[in-house]
């Protein structure tokens, strides 16, 4: 039985205590509160493997905000003299020991927390000391989408875990709507930095840079009255030499304007509209 993660088992018989489920060499209760209906013998359930109260091995079918080697983002509910107790989605509470603390942890308080199987009892616990549990081995590729869990907001941006592994950063100008603590959400990897964290957006860069284009191309014009004598027919040079822009981009962020009827297309050129 493999304590802090998901697995699935077959019933082996069912009693008053619950249902004994086996992997074919050992045995787990799942206590009859959490058996599904209409369960018999030989079915197949999925079902989180931790340790009770009385540190015996026990399952359940509720599922935990996470498990063993991830990082969640939690709810202290309680304090007791051996630490702080999170809120993480089962009905036994999840221990986070003084030691594991960076700050004192408080009832009410959110924290970011990483989830590990301590070594000497066999029991899932939560460290709020996460530094070193971020990844510096990239595994991601810069443009690619990625898994974001929110954690804090800083003077450069907001800290997010990229992918449960690595650690990014969100800039405060790549900031492009609200989030929130403990927000899990979808970004991009902009930029693989030497330490081994990441910068990450918001926006996949090409429509980033499509609307960088739209803008400068809005600018320009009010610029020059109002019109800019290229088109989609110009040479590449030509568009290159007033706009610094490629002719694909110049194409795709006029198409914007357009669509936007902030532009209006003529033969020789583009104009702003009233």
């Amino acid at each position: 039985m493999y304590v802090g993660e998901y697995q699935t088992l077959m019933v082996d018989r069912l009693t008053d205590p619950g249902a004994y489920l086996t992997d074919g060499t050992t045995d787990v209760l799942l206590p009859t509160r959490y058996i599904p209906n209409g369960t018999k013998k030989g079915d197949k359930l999925n079902v989180f493997v931790y340790r009770d109260s009385e540190d015996r091995i026990i399952c359940t079918t509720q599922k935990p905000y996470a498990q063993v080697n991830q990082f969640a983002y939690l709810k202290v509910t309680d304090t007791s003299n051996v630490g702080a107790f999170l809120d993480w989605g089962i009905d036994k509470d999840l221990l986070v020991p003084f030691r594991e603390q960076k700050n004192k942890l408080k009832q009410g308080q959110w924290c970011l927390v990483y989830l590990y199987l301590d070594q000497k009892t066999d029991r899932i616990a939560a460290t709020a000391k996460v530094a070193k549990y971020f990844d510096e081995d990239i595994t991601v590729e810069v443009g690619e989408e990625v898994d974001l869990l929110v954690a804090n907001t800083t003077d450069l941006g907001v800290n997010v875990v990229v992918n449960n592994k690595h650690k990014g950063l969100i800039f405060e100008n790549d900031l492009f709507h609200d989030v929130l603590e403990g927000d899990r959400i979808k970004g991009y990897v902009k930029t693989i930095r030497t330490d081994g964290k990441l910068d990450i957006s918001l926006r996949k860069e090409g429509l980033e840079n499509l609307e960088v284009g739209a803008q400068q191309i809005l600018d320009e014009l009010k610029k020059n009255e109002g019109y800019l004598p290229i088109h989609d027919k110009s040479d590449p040079e030509e568009i290159q030499s007033l706009l610094q822009m490629s002719k694909k981009n110049f194409k795709r962020s006029v198409g914007i304007l357009y669509k936007k009827r902030l532009v209006a297309l003529e033969n020789d050129g583009i104009r702003i509209t009233n």
